[in-house]
């Protein structure tokens, strides 16, 4: 019932509007016009006309809207709804015409249909035109906008969830990796085994601490790099040869966790170790970028590689950030640079930031909504005085009454949408059921 009454303040101000435009023109083109009964009779009618229209355009676009949802801007709804606008329009239009002709004008069926003719509809026709475009494309405009913030949603909760996935791809990676050494020093030396055990729960335990967070500091990197180090040298002891820095030059610097002691794990797997060739690996930083580098000494044979580290990283600095990570390979060397973020960007607060910009837009929303409906109750007071004044001037018939009755119910309907009040659930109904809704399971 709301609905109604509020397309009905909307059709009478369309009415209101389109009466206006038609003064207007009559004073542009130097028409007299006398503020009289036939003047009112023609207010009437176009506002009897337009509310019509209005009415039967607006519930048919209800109706298709219903039935196609976003399906309805595919080409050939679109046809058939703009036809099945202009066909009801037109219908609208006769209706009309019968009541008036044949209901309050005392006219038998028969001579009006006799007397009709197209002339009586071209201007009705005219305003069912423009009103069937402004809806679709108003509503149309509105789908897009629509489309776009649920493509970024899409969007979000895609990242969101493959971030996740390459998250938890380092846990079994990681241990995997580890037992394959862990069952290596059991053949070669038992109790470096034990103390390999012993070192690796300490790092198994760093592994199950961050591989949920999106980022870690620099520094937590560093020193969870020098005790993955010492369990290499407790295998491969002086083959391989680590420069790593005590702490960063920017202790707020952050880089995806774990990703030192993936490229350190990758420099391992894919080159020789040996006392005879030992592995040199550096790490450093450079122009804000965390640098991994080891001399180049590839194995003859390797096996096929998992894809899970190097892979891994790029993956989760895609999703975080625009900055690459920098690969290069010469001859004698093989260098890695990770980008070192001074601001965490997370998908949590990817996904908090479209939550306040929801926020936001819906606050605009109703602050808009809230402006115009002053401005309508503002040129309500201004125009209806004015309306008053010349009813008084020009006749003793008040109808003044008329457009300050349409156009009053049109401001109380507005005021009601503006700020949300609803007159018989209250004003609190409609946030209520969303809430409701939202925290239903089986909705």
């Amino acid at each position: 019932m709301l609905r109604f009454f509020k397309e009905l303040g909307k059709g009478f101000i369309i009415g209101n509007a389109i009466f206006i435009i038609i003064l207007v023109s009559y004073y542009v083109k130097g028409t007299s016009v006398f503020f009289d009964e036939k003047l009112f009779e023609g207010y009437l009618d176009t506002l009897v006309y337009a509310v019509t229209i209005y009415l039967a355009n607006a519930y048919i676009w209800i109706y298709l809207s219903k039935k196609y949802g976003s399906g309805l801007f595919t080409l050939k709804n679109m046809v058939i709804g703009f036809c099945s606008n202009i066909v009801v329009s037109l219908l609208a239009i006769l209706m009309v015409r019968i009541v008036v002709n044949v209901g309050f004008g005392n006219m038998s069926i028969s001579v009006f249909l006799a007397s009709e003719n197209l002339i009586f509809y071209y201007i009705a026709f005219l305003i069912a035109l423009v009103l069937t475009l402004i809806f679709y494309s108003f509503f149309y405009y509105r789908y897009r906008q629509e489309n776009k913030v649920k493509e970024q949603k899409i969007i979000a909760g895609t990242a969101s969830a493959k971030f996740d996935a390459l998250k938890n791809q380092l846990d079994p990676h990681f241990l995997f990796n580890s037992l394959n050494v862990l069952t290596s020093l059991i053949e070669e030396d038992p109790v470096q085994a034990q103390k390999f055990t012993t070192s690796l729960s300490k790092v198994y335990r760093y592994v199950l601490e961050q591989k949920n967070k999106d980022l870690v500091t620099v520094d937590e990197e560093l020193e969870f790099a020098r005790t993955y180090v010492r369990l290499l040298k407790m295998r491969f002891e002086d083959s391989i040869i680590f420069h790593i820095p005590d702490h960063s030059i920017n202790p707020e610097a952050k880089i995806v966790p774990l990703s030192l002691q993936l490229l350190l794990e990758n420099a391992v797997k894919h080159n020789v170790v040996t006392s005879k060739r030992p592995l040199h690996i550096k790490v450093f930083e450079r122009n804000g970028m965390l640098c991994v580098s080891n001399n180049l000494q590839e194995k003859q044979v390797v096996k096929k590689s998992s894809g899970v580290g190097l892979h891994n990283i790029q993956q989760r600095y895609q999703i975080l950030t625009d900055k690459k990570v920098i690969i290069n390979k010469t001859a004698s060397e093989f260098s890695v640079q990770l980008p070192m973020l001074v601001k965490q960007v997370s998908i949590m607060q990817t996904q908090e930031n479209y939550i306040d910009d929801k926020r936001y837009q819906k606050a605009k929303e109703r602050v808009e909504a809230i402006k115009s409906f002053y401005g309508n109750l503002v040129s309500y007071c201004i125009v209806i005085p004015i309306l008053a004044y010349i009813n008084y001037r020009t006749t003793s018939f008040p109808w003044v009454i008329f457009p300050a009755l349409g156009w009053g119910f049109g401001v109380i309907a507005h005021g009601m949408e503006a700020y949300g009040y609803n007159p018989i659930f209250g004003k609190s109904w409609e946030e209520r059921k969303m809430r409701e809704y939202m925290e239903d399971d089986n909705f």
